[in-house]
């Protein structure tokens, strides 16, 4: 069963979190800081918010943090481009008979937007959402669920991704991990190289040589 994270390793979107994130600070007069962003790259969107109103000592909710997100954000998700070769391997396992699904700590709404854009969903049998489960990529207990749903054992599963800890997370369940090069992620690239089974930096390096007629 092969896994995969959608926000940084299938689609061209991590960008877009930087963006809002540093909007999001300057509107306040704060600075995009390193603590900042280690605050918030790593989680889903409500725990995120909860960092940033006591990082940031906001008056605002944390539903009000997440509704000037989502406004920032807008309908970027509906234009979201591709990442290099994605297409080409999806359709490449689908040929091999590969079961797939999509772990992801996207809002369910982008997801589907982007997924519906760029005509993806068809790929996957199972969309997991950790914000509908509450659940953080770094748990193990994500991974496992997600197995679970899809009625296969962790250790007959690969995970896809770009982020450091949602690939300790899945190999803390016993799965093997394939890191994804993203530039948001870039300064852990050296680190996932150490530790994945596999390292990318495009999903090109996994496509078979045409054969020629």
């Amino acid at each position: 069963m092969f896994f995969f994270d959608m926000d940084g390793t299938l689609i061209d979107s991590n960008r877009i979190w930087k963006d809002v994130d540093r909007e999001f600070l300057a509107r306040r007069g704060l600075p995009y800081t390193r603590a900042y962003y280690n605050g918030v790259a790593h989680t889903i969107m409500p725990k995120a918010a909860v960092f940033t109103k006591e990082f940031c000592h906001l008056s605002e909710s944390t539903d009000q943090i997440i509704a000037e997100w989502m406004e920032l954000a807008g309908q970027l998700y509906d234009r979201v481009p591709i990442k290099p070769g994605v297409r080409a391997y999806l359709r490449q396992c689908r040929a091999e008979g590969r079961r797939m699904a999509m772990v992801t700590s996207s809002v369910p709404s982008h997801c589907h937007a982007a997924l519906a854009h760029l005509e993806l969903e068809k790929y996957f049998e199972r969309i997991v959402f950790a914000h509908d489960l509450g659940l953080e990529k770094q748990d193990p207990a994500i991974w496992r669920h997600a197995a679970e749903l899809c009625a296969v054992r962790p250790e007959d599963c690969t995970v896809f991704d770009d982020s450091m800890a949602a690939c300790r997370g899945a190999r803390a369940a016993r799965m093997r991990v394939v890191g994804v090069y993203d530039g948001y992620f870039a300064a852990d690239e050296p680190e996932m190289r150490g530790f994945c089974d596999v390292y990318i930096r495009s999903f090109e390096e996994l496509l078979y040589p045409l054969r020629k007629a």
